[in-house]
């Protein structure tokens, strides 16, 4: 695997404000999206691989399986989305390689009271003298999942200058928006047409995600009496004091992801906005088990009802709608997903952990809708944060396991 190509990439990709925005009406919801993508598509046709970049934005490509009977093996798809976490800025994002690390506390120069620190990344005991990225700490770095996208294309580079390496047919799908929930959203499954799809969309490395949460927003909408204030005795009532009132009643103790970890679920208050006349905010339900999410939503229009109670002519509606579901059963109807993955990091070597992760990807969404999509490490480490950090060693790993786990697909499906 070339390592100063896949270096070169990643620190092309995360140079591109790609960020996503919550709200926006139009998909994507950020130029820079299209921008990646363009480029992506360049750079794929520069290898003499077919791709486009549909009227969504999304980057697809074929690459033809070079086996005999090829056409007839099932075709394997690789996915990694374009955008980046709108929670921390992803403009003008300054990368900081760090050459051969030899461990502790990592200053961002950009930012010096931010630190990434070796007590609170207990992994990076285990990284000296790998090559670690970081942004200058004004900004996120994007490897999440910019990352992923990397990975994806020295993989694809290194079977197009290797063809004495078999494999079936390869989609590669790169999304847009998922971030905010979108990233499937303008996706035809017919389209891709692939028996299973394999995300690159997560920590570390030489894990696979089986299961992830199952995943509700709620929009809360507060609606108060506005009036000038030298006139509002007896007459105002203030959205932002109900929704003060609201938040404090919500756990913090339990149910928040501040005060959870494994297998526990949450609320989370992420966004607010608004007045004294109306109050929106935006409230994440997290657990693995779906049924639980419904408990959440009922828990939250229980102190809504209170708040109402105490806040005579304020109105609060909450509403709900279904963001993701736990991918693990939809892992169970197509189990060579696992079963290939492992097998391919057997042969080079190295053993799977199975593992489950408190967010979702877009195989969250995949899955669901019939397309079973585990997620594959790929060297990201404090996504969504300026303290964001990647693994170069760790990237590489990941673009050797795609190239082995497409020959595993090939050989065992003839």
């Amino acid at each position: 695997m070339n390592r100063h190509r896949l270096l070169e990439r990643f620190l092309q990709y995360v140079q591109i404000d790609t960020t996503a925005r919550d709200g926006a009406e139009h998909y994507p919801s950020s130029a820079g999206q299209l921008e990646l993508g363009r480029l992506l598509v360049e750079q794929l046709q520069a290898l003499g691989i077919q791709a486009v970049q549909n009227e969504h934005g999304i980057v697809l490509a074929t690459i033809a399986a070079n086996v005999p009977q090829g056409d007839d093996l099932p075709v394997v798809a690789l996915c990694a989305h374009l955008d980046t976490s709108f929670e921390t800025s992803g403009a003008g994002v300054k990368p900081q390689v760090i050459y051969d690390y030899q461990g502790g506390d990592i200053v961002l120069p950009g930012a010096p009271d931010r630190v990434i620190r070796a007590a609170d990344n207990p992994e990076l005991d285990g990284l000296r003298g790998c090559t670690l990225v970081t942004s200058d700490g004004t900004t996120l770095l994007g490897a999440d999942d910019k990352a992923g996208v990397a990975v994806i294309m020295e993989a694809v580079a290194w079977l197009m200058a290797n063809p004495q390496i078999g494999h079936g047919p390869i989609r590669l799908v790169f999304t847009c928006d998922e971030e905010i929930g979108r990233g499937v959203e303008k996706l035809d499954l017919q389209q891709i047409g692939a028996t299973v799809c394999y995300t690159l969309d997560g920590r570390g490395a030489d894990e696979i995600d089986v299961e992830t949460f199952s995943a509700d927003l709620a929009t809360v909408v507060i609606r108060g009496k506005n009036i000038h204030p030298s006139i509002a005795k007896g007459r105002m009532v203030n959205a932002l004091r109900a929704a003060g009132a609201l938040l404090a009643r919500l756990p913090r103790d339990r149910l928040a992801p501040e005060a959870t970890e494994g297998r526990e679920g949450f609320l989370h208050p992420y966004e607010i906005s608004g007045g004294v006349g109306e109050v929106n905010i935006k409230v994440l339900l997290r657990d693995f088990d779906t049924a639980k999410l419904a408990e959440q939503a009922e828990l939250l229009r229980s102190e809504a009802r209170a708040v109402m109670a105490e806040f005579a002519g304020a109105t609060i509606e909450v509403q709900t709608r279904p963001q993701y579901r736990n991918m693990a059963e939809g892992l169970k109807r197509e189990p060579r997903a696992v079963a290939y993955a492992q097998e391919a990091l057997r042969r080079l070597g190295r053993t799977a952990k199975l593992t489950f992760v408190r967010g979702g990807t877009d195989g969250s969404r995949l899955t669901e809708m019939g397309l079973p999509t585990p997620n594959l490490s790929c060297g990201q480490h404090n996504p969504h944060s300026p303290l964001e950090w990647a693994c170069l060693d760790e990237m590489v790993l990941a673009a050797q396991w795609l190239v082995e786990l497409v020959q595993v697909w090939a050989e065992k499906s003839k």
